[in-house]
């Protein structure tokens, strides 16, 4: 059983570098099990929202690993149909009770809504009360540009811990990332694999094929997939693969027995397009998505 080393956040919280995603509202009863295999395989962090439709079957699946609570690092996010501090309460309240859990390790704002964001600011807030009466280790947020981030901090107390964007070798966010790093905040990539290329991008284009990770997992004797995720461990990024698959969960973790060089590194992140292949976060309001969320 491999684990994940810990990344310290801004406000002292350790989480795992590695977890399991577990996007996916079409197959929720796929979810407890992942979840079990997950553990069971190492994993230590797991994170859902509140927009995925799961956070019920995330708790069974953590209430029969018989891990302890406090082993575990749990992430949800505020779906953005609860902005507002009143929605947000509400919001918070209904993922712990469907998670059955007394407190979330991260509690993140799933997008920033430029055209409301008054109610994000909101939202944001009511979440530091969250932090201080403790039912959220840390906060944060997920989506957000530089700019997000900078009108945002003009009107809150906390910086964020996290900030969760999608992140591959195809759309490696170098100037989000230098702009968390300036600022103290981790970087956690969401389909850190690419899976937002194959589902809504060039599919020929896929980074799992790409000749530069075939010929270096060819050369460390790992698959492509492991490739990509220790490129993400090399640049301090906290990766959420997701994934339903045993086989594959257990192949996700087993990053840990190797290193690529610089010069390796380098490699993937030329493989760089700039190109986003999921929403764009500047555009995002609260009909972007056909997702009803309950209290």
């Amino acid at each position: 059983m491999t684990k994940a080393p810990l990344i310290t956040l801004n406000n002292g919280v350790k989480i795992p570098a590695l977890g399991l995603g577990v996007l996916g509202r079409e197959t929720p009863e796929l979810v407890t099990p992942a979840v079990e295999k997950a553990i069971a395989s190492g994993y230590r962090l797991i994170d859902t929202a509140a927009s995925y439709g799961n956070e019920k079957q995330v708790g069974e699946g953590i209430a029969r690993s018989g891990i302890k609570r406090s082993e575990m690092f749990i992430t949800t996010k505020l779906w953005l149909t609860h902005y507002g501090d009143d929605g947000a309460r509400r919001g918070f309240d209904a993922s712990l009770h469907r998670l059955g859990l007394d407190y979330v390790d991260l509690y993140l704002l799933h997008w920033p809504v430029p055209s409301a964001f008054e109610d994000t600011i909101q939202a944001y807030k009511a979440a530091e009360t969250f932090l201080k009466d403790s039912r959220a280790r840390a906060i944060g947020v997920s989506n957000f540009s530089p700019a997000h981030l900078q009108k945002l901090l003009e009107q809150v107390e906390t910086v964020p811990a996290v900030n969760q964007i999608e992140l591959h070798p195809l759309f490696n966010q170098q100037a989000a990332r230098e702009a968390h790093a300036r600022l103290g905040i981790l970087t956690e990539a969401w389909a850190p694999l690419g899976n937002s290329v194959r589902k809504f991008g060039d599919k020929s284009a896929d980074p799992l094929t790409n000749p530069v990770i075939v010929g270096l997992a060819q050369k460390h004797g790992k698959t492509p997939a492991q490739i990509v995720l220790r490129w993400h461990i090399e640049h301090g990024t906290c990766a959420i693969p997701k994934s339903f698959t045993p086989a594959r969960i257990a192949e996700n973790v087993n990053i840990f027995d190797f290193a690529l060089s610089a010069e390796e590194v380098a490699s993937i992140d030329a493989l760089n397009t700039g190109r986003r292949s999921g929403p764009d976060p500047d555009t995002v309001h609260t009909k972007s998505f056909p997702i009803t969320v309950e209290d």
